[in-house]
């Protein structure tokens, strides 16, 4: 957990001056667990064309800030702003925490009533005038797929890994159309997921004993991400409840994941019917009695899949991945592009 910082008198004084409008820029850092200015610039001609001038040198490769930028229009507040999280890749893990888990104090002490727009930034294309047009239009496209697509989108993908065996299809078929199964929660079992609902805790894993047909605590032992994959047995099916801390566009967030590996088809049909009528049951009953939102629900079938940037992505899912592309089209000079539909033959496909 961090501290929450010291906002200096001076801080103050500049962001009530910003608020006024005499300003174009206000950067804002962080030095010695306080929020100090780290630069100012008053406006010389219209925003746009102020913009990457004045903001890009202030840019440092290693050094996380926020930057406060003021637009030409104004609301019934005041004039409105662009507030800025600039977060380098080359910058230590924990200045990116601290900086994430600052940002909400940053906005309040300015007022968000001012704020028109927020940017986050790991490179300079992020955050220029380019990149913040690009936001700016990504913004006013199609709405962002709802939970429940999401969830339909994620069951699509799930369906297109599942190997077909044949000795399996009736099995499986039939067993869709059952409502799920609800084993009993053992005690210590009940105790770890409180404890993970309080963040006392970073990580679950549970079985079931097929005999007594219960739920029991295999341990939750302190896991960090690169803990994640020797978690997974590769002979057994388990769920595993895990505390993603991570940063998300300028946000420090703490999301819970909740990860069913079941290892191919090595395991018997029997596990892998109950492991799989137990788990909406289960998943149902914690979110309902710990008040647990789990953030994003993973099958895998092999540990080396749970790396960072694959729970990121998981978490936190591109939605305009394609709509960029789309929107500038690569020349043809023999390069791999994007995926794209042909169609032909009465069907279509896609082709690489």
């Amino acid at each position: 957990m961090f501290l929450a910082l010291v906002v200096t008198p001076e801080l103050r004084e500049f962001l009530a001056r910003a608020r006024g409008g005499v300003m174009r820029l206000l950067k804002v850092c962080i030095q010695d667990e306080q929020l100090v200015v780290g630069a100012y610039r008053d406006p010389e001609k219209s925003w746009e064309q102020d913009y990457d001038r004045f903001l890009l040198p202030l840019l440092e490769d290693q050094e996380p800030c926020y930057i406060l930028y003021r637009l030409d229009s104004q609301n019934a507040q005041g004039y409105e702003w662009i507030f800025i999280s600039w977060s380098p890749d080359q910058s230590p893990i924990k200045q990116k925490m601290l900086y994430a888990a600052t940002r909400a104090t940053v906005k309040k002490e300015f007022g968000g009533g001012h704020v028109k727009s927020e940017l986050f930034g790991t490179a300079e294309e992020d955050i220029c005038l380019q990149g913040y047009q690009r936001h700016v239009s990504s913004c006013s496209g199609p709405a962002p797929l709802t939970l429940a697509e999401q969830e339909l989108q994620r069951i699509k993908i799930s369906e297109g890994r599942v190997k077909q065996v044949k000795t399996e299809t009736s099995v499986e078929s039939k067993h869709q159309t059952l409502q799920g199964i609800a084993f009993p929660i053992l005690e210590t079992a009940r105790r770890a997921l409180q404890q993970l609902a309080h963040k006392h805790i970073n990580y679950i894993q549970l079985r079931l004993d097929v005999e007594k047909e219960t739920i029991e605590l295999v341990h939750s032992n302190p896991t960090e991400i690169r803990d994640l994959p020797r978690r997974v047995p590769k002979d057994t099916p388990r769920y595993h409840f895990f505390l993603y801390k991570h940063s998300h566009e300028g946000d420090y967030l703490e999301s819970v994941v909740f990860i069913y590996s079941m290892p191919g088809y090595s395991c018997s049909i029997k596990e892998r019917m109950l492991y799989s009528s137990c788990k909406s049951r289960l998943l149902e009953g914690v979110e309902k009695d710990y008040q647990l939102e789990i953030a994003k629900k993973l099958e895998i079938d092999n540990g080396d899949e749970l790396t960072e940037d694959f729970l990121y992505d998981e978490v936190h899912p591109k939605q305009h991945a394609h709509k960029q592309a789309f929107a500038k089209p690569r020349g043809p000079a023999g390069k791999r592009g994007h995926k794209r539909l042909i169609k032909g033959s009465g069907e279509t496909r896609q082709d690489s």
